[in-house]
């Protein structure tokens, strides 16, 4: 932990784009692949996943790490995908960055998750968020379009167990699909210890098939946990996405984070790499900066850094996902990176 502050303090100068905010969280996908077919991301035959070649080296994606912490004042990495457990190798990944100082945290699909959670709690991780929409099985298999949910579940115990913590669940309540189970999600993370957060759905999908009156309101999730628990407020933790709630009388603190009706563009921290090595200042960016390029050019830290310091600069206010303007990225979210 010394080294972390120690580097946020040494002169460094912070990532500022024009309006101010700092980026210290940066989002790094393992890769584009997945082992599940969700009907809200992508088609049942799946995408066309990137070459392998495309795909950035362990060599290279800790030598980006490396330029963002020691020389951007990147404070905490997210490794997500696609579903990053699905890249070999991926605890020596782990080790690697996580010496490098910043805190580390996963977001996964919970699947491979009962193999590697003690592996990667011993490599330097330090939290993890499991994407899990439904409690019921055949449910779970027609959202998923695979039957694993038994493998989730083995995954967040074995990430409870391992000292993973707080083990994050997270969900995206789709209108007629899953918003029955608000209640019952809630219910579960609380007797088993985990931390439930629920995520406005957002047009991220490969279809573009994203309809807004199918979206769950944060308004509407807070109205139905109202109905069964009294809501004391937590607030927001610094940057971070979730306004939180601590269910009266109970432990329980519940999330929700409110992409499409209240969001926090205001103060974005974050800044996302792709797989192949492409740095977007925002999830909704419809531009990238090609960091691949640079390192297979045989660019130095300082060349990598301005530039990465020129797509902050390029950040726009928000991602005016309510106006008539907005257009969906080209990319869709499991090619971006969670």
């Amino acid at each position: 932990m010394a080294r972390r502050t120690e580097h946020a303090h040494d002169g460094i100068e912070p990532l500022a784009d024009r309006f101010g905010r700092i980026h210290t969280d940066l989002r790094v996908s393992l890769t584009d692949r997945c082992n599940l077919r969700c009907t809200y991301c992508m088609p049942a035959e799946g995408l066309n996943w990137l070459p392998r070649a495309e795909v950035l080296t362990d060599d290279e994606i800790v030598r980006l790490i490396t330029v963002a912490v020691r020389r951007l004042g990147i404070r905490t990495v997210r490794l997500t995908g696609g579903e990053p457990l699905l890249r070999r190798g991926l605890p020596g990944l782990v080790a690697r960055i996580a010496e490098l100082g910043p805190e580390l945290s996963l977001t996964t699909n919970g699947i491979g998750l009962a193999r590697t959670a003690g592996e990667l709690k011993a490599a330097g991780l330090r939290r993890v968020n499991v994407s899990l929409d439904t409690l019921r099985p055949e449910r779970y298999a027609e959202i998923t379009r695979r039957d694993r949910i038994a493998d989730v579940l083995a995954g967040l115990a074995a990430a409870r167990d391992a000292g993973l913590d707080p083990v994050k669940i997270n969900a995206v309540p789709v209108r007629g699909v899953n918003d029955d189970e608000i209640l019952d999600l809630v219910e579960f993370a609380g007797a088993h210890g985990y931390r439930m957060r629920f995520i406005e759905s957002m047009p991220l999908d490969a279809q573009g098939a994203w309809d807004r009156q199918r979206m769950v309101t944060a308004d509407e999730m807070l109205e139905i946990l109202g109905t069964r628990w009294e809501l004391v407020p937590v607030g927001r933790h610094g940057n971070a996405p979730a306004e939180e709630w601590r269910l009266a009388g109970t432990d329980t603190v519940v999330g929700v984070i409110a992409s499409v009706t209240r969001p926090f563009c205001g103060g974005c921290d974050r800044v996302r790499l792709t797989a192949d090595g492409q740095l977007r200042n925002c999830l909704f960016a419809t531009e990238e900066s090609d960091l691949r390029a640079l390192l297979r050019g045989g660019a130095d830290d300082a060349r990598i850094e301005a530039a990465w310091r020129n797509t902050i600069a390029r950040k726009g206010p928000g991602h005016d996902i309510s106006s008539a303007d907005f257009v969906q990225p080209a990319r869709p979210m499991s090619a971006i990176g969670g």
